[in-house]
């Protein structure tokens, strides 16, 4: 059976053959988030049935497949969709895409996720910059012997998402006049909603959003060094005392809406790590 290391490199290795360049950035679209690519000056699609060790995915709107480019004058990797705990797949599985992003050159984590607001203060449409997270998905990617080929046995965590970059995508925000909080994102498994009591529980303990990923991929983004930053698109409100039942096709199209304001913030993180490259 081959080991972690292994099938990254099986998976680099597959990529390189269709796409040879270094990535600047690696970049995982969420829920109605996948239009996104469409900036891409695409080089190589690649399905991720063709990759070595990829998953498939299985989620609603998620496309499955790696684009891979230039985006604001940086090379870049895409995922047109993740992979998901609920979707039956352990953690190691879910965020090998990021250990190969790093083992092909990407520094840099962007990821976006469709999320339930908690904060009162927010509204469906709107979108939150991730400062921190809270992990309550049960599993951690990093259990297990550690591989020091990968990353240190006790990463630290003080400063998961990158304040540079959450600084250049609020600039952004501002430029364009567009929405955007700052926040706590929460993580959960999936794949049912949470009750009117949880909600309550989540908020309380300091969640500004939940959803079902992203804080994996973070995780193992910091174990392999690379500076991450994360945006959530808010899809539906969950505020106990007024809460109706979701609907996953109207969450869908308020991502799809959010989709070129998401798309702005994105480039103004580039334009900033294009910029420092020049400088």
């Amino acid at each position: 059976m081959l080991d972690l290391y292994d099938k990254i490199q099986d998976a680099s290795s597959a990529i390189r053959k269709i796409w040879g360049k270094k990535p600047h950035a690696g970049i995982i679209l969420g829920t109605g988030l996948g239009p996104l690519v469409q900036r891409i000056e695409v080089e190589a699609t690649i399905e991720y049935g063709d990759i070595p060790h990829f998953q498939k995915s299985t989620a609603t709107s998620h496309r499955g497949r790696l684009v891979c480019g230039m985006l604001c004058g940086l090379p870049v990797m895409a995922m047109e969709g993740r992979f998901h705990m609920y979707e039956g797949y352990e953690l190691k599985q879910i965020t090998l895409p990021v250990r190969v992003m790093k083992a092909m050159g990407a520094d840099l984590l962007v990821v976006s996720n469709a999320c339930g607001g908690l904060n009162p203060f927010f509204k469906s449409g709107d979108i939150m910059l991730i400062d921190d997270h809270i992990n309550l998905m049960g599993d951690n990617p990093l259990i297990g012997i550690n591989d020091d080929r990968l990353g240190p046995r006790f990463p630290d965590m003080c400063h998961p998402y990158d304040l540079s970059l959450i600084q250049a995508a609020l600039k952004a925000a501002r430029k364009h006049d567009i929405v955007a909080h700052q926040g706590v994102f929460v993580a959960v498994s999936g794949p049912n909603l949470e009750t009117r009591s949880e909600y309550r529980f989540l908020r309380m303990i300091g969640a500004d959003v939940v959803g079902m990923s992203t804080v994996p991929e973070v995780i193992v983004a910091v174990h392999a060094g690379m500076r991450c930053v994360g945006f959530s698109v808010i899809t539906d409100m969950c505020l106990p005392d007024a809460l109706e039942p979701a609907d996953v096709q109207k969450i869908i199209a308020i991502a799809n809406d959010a989709e070129p304001r998401l798309t702005s913030l994105v480039t103004g993180v580039l334009d900033h790590e294009y910029a420092k490259l020049g400088s």
